[in-house]
């Protein structure tokens, strides 16, 4: 492969290294030249290009990436076609990714050329999330490279998707009088939603006393069950201060076995896991009565997915095993519960957008539904609900978007990098005090003419009950809409997003419990057209 300026005299074949536009034409980098576009080129003046030319073993980026990706022999998986030198490696199941360290390592070694990132072992995914990509950095790469990467992943695997597999769970809590019943209510609740992508459930609960002589006979009231996958949980009334404590003594006297006591990862540091009669009996660290990743969540995956750890494996689990300072999570000690009312939220009105597709049909925000336009109604439509302050981020012709809102009592931010796309718009929102010091922010896109004051206040009702520390977005019929509620623990990331994106990634990846609202078919209806503010019972005005 050559790499240069080529002059046009013989240009049929060529691979642009840029994109080259003009008057009638167009061509993105990575295309390559006909004969017809030659002639075109040199016909509006242009006289050479940058440029790669392909030479005698040389394979395109798109057809190199795609035979690399073809090789992968990892199940439950599924790969994108080819574009721009990428191949996308997505899940086909909710489960346990695994990676093979060295295998990604010697395959990224055979030639700086080809790449390939995925996802760090031993983490959960969900159907359709994205675990891997295969990237080819140039305009085309060696046949030969190739040749190395399909042989070195004909032999290996180098990672692989494993199921969840659904579990009968029997939630054992042991009492005293220091420890509230309404702490163990909520014991249950968070463990229910950790069981929710691997389709297991509690099967039966027993609050027993703190004693091992009745945690054991809970145990084997529990193994009466017939159902093939089980698992049993124990959460102490008080943590564990010995290797002979209640709970390892407990799984002993029935019948059982320790397999390990205590766990480098904090929080998760007092964590049991054993198995009485071929069935894993986890018992719980106190951190895990919150929803916050801690080590917990790494065995309780691992069994879910059918990969019962021993003792190497989890003494092997110190470096990374530090989680408290991870800023997508809150604080691993939080020693009182928020109350409900205590949850502050913030709602943020995103009004910066161009509307580019409105073409020379007016302002989407400024069209009027019921007599007033449609920023104005998305803004009381917020400021009407329980929320601490509002927020109305501005951009695309800012003045009148400004005089539509007069008299709303909100703050205002500008966002003059509006036209790089919404990303901007919520990182100046969240910059500003009122909604930075909040607990969650409610985002709310302020062409959504369907969406009601009740819609916003069922979303905040459920922010609040969870203590402000789960995601909670609108959904019509189960499918993801808006708005959503983002907890204060997301807002880094958010601020590091660019371009016209939203916190889906986000979302998908921080490892928070996500709440799912009803709200009808107000979460799809956006209007992004004449055609769709017309359906929609608006007028068009400016």
């Amino acid at each position: 492969m050559r790499f240069g300026s080529f002059p046009l005299t013989d240009g049929a074949g060529l691979v642009l290294a840029h994109a080259v536009k003009g008057e009638g034409y167009s061509f993105p980098k990575g295309y390559a030249l006909s004969e017809e576009d030659v002639a075109l080129l040199k016909a509006r003046g242009r006289e050479e290009v940058i440029a790669v030319r392909l030479e005698a073993g040389d394979l395109g980026e798109d057809a190199a990436a795609a035979r690399i990706a073809d090789r992968f022999s990892g199940r439950h998986h599924r790969v994108t076609e080819a574009s721009t030198g990428r191949v996308n490696v997505h899940a086909t199941a909710n489960g346990l990714f695994t990676a093979d360290r060295a295998v990604v390592n010697r395959l990224n070694r055979i030639d700086p050329a080809l790449t390939f990132a995925c996802l760090d072992t031993h983490v959960p995914v969900m159907d359709g999330e994205m675990i891997g990509t295969v990237k080819i950095i140039p305009l085309a790469v060696s046949e030969s490279a190739v040749e190395a990467a399909e042989a070195l992943l004909s032999g290996t695997v180098p990672f692989e998707v494993h199921p969840f597999r659904a579990h009968a769970v029997t939630l054992i809590c042991t009492m005293l009088p220091s420890l509230k019943p309404s702490v163990m209510d909520k014991t249950a609740r968070v463990l229910a939603r950790r069981l929710q992508p691997s389709g297991s459930h509690i099967e039966r609960e027993m609050r027993v006393e703190h004693r091992a002589g009745a945690v054991a006979e809970a145990i084997r009231t529990a193994l009466q069950s017939a159902v093939p996958d089980r698992l049993i949980v124990i959460f102490g009334a008080s943590a564990l201060t010995d290797f002979d404590d209640v709970i390892p003594a407990a799984i002993r006297e029935a019948g059982g076995a320790v397999i390990h006591a205590g766990l480098p990862v904090d929080p998760g540091n007092l964590l049991v896991l054993g198995t009485v009669s071929g069935v894993p009996v986890i018992g719980a660290p106190g951190c895990a009565r919150s929803p916050a990743e801690n080590g917990f969540d790494w065995v309780l995956n691992r069994i879910l997915a059918g990969q019962m750890p021993q003792p190497l494996d989890l003494t092997g689990w110190g470096v990374g095993g530090l989680l408290k300072e991870i800023p997508l999570r809150p604080s691993p000690r939080e020693a009182v519960e928020p109350q409900v009312s205590a949850v502050r939220v913030a709602g943020l009105v995103l009004a910066a957008g161009r509307a580019s597709r409105m073409g020379e049909g007016g302002h989407k925000l400024l069209a009027e539904f019921g007599g007033v336009p449609l920023v104005r109604r998305s803004a009381e439509v917020v400021g009407k609900a329980d929320v601490d302050c509002l927020a109305v981020v501005t951009g695309y012709r800012a003045e009148e978007i400004r005089a539509a809102l007069a008299g709303v009592d909100a703050v205002f931010v500008h966002n003059p990098d509006y036209a790089s796309g919404m990303a901007s718009s919520l990182a100046s929102g969240l910059d500003l005090p009122a909604v930075a010091e909040a607990d969650g922010v409610l985002v709310m896109l302020a062409d959504m003419p369907g969406v009601t004051t009740e819609d916003v206040g069922k979303l905040i009702a459920a922010f609040r009950a969870e203590g402000g520390r789960a995601v909670v977005r609108a959904v019509s019929s189960g499918k993801r809409g808006n708005p959503v509620i983002l907890p204060r623990v997301l807002y880094p990331a958010l601020r590091r997003l660019e371009g016209d994106v939203g916190a889906r990634t986000i979302i998908e990846t921080a490892g928070l419990p996500v709440l799912d609202v009803e709200i009808g078919a107000a979460a799809h209806l956006d209007v992004d057209t004449p055609e769709a503010v017309r359906e929609a019972g608006g007028i068009l005005k400016g």
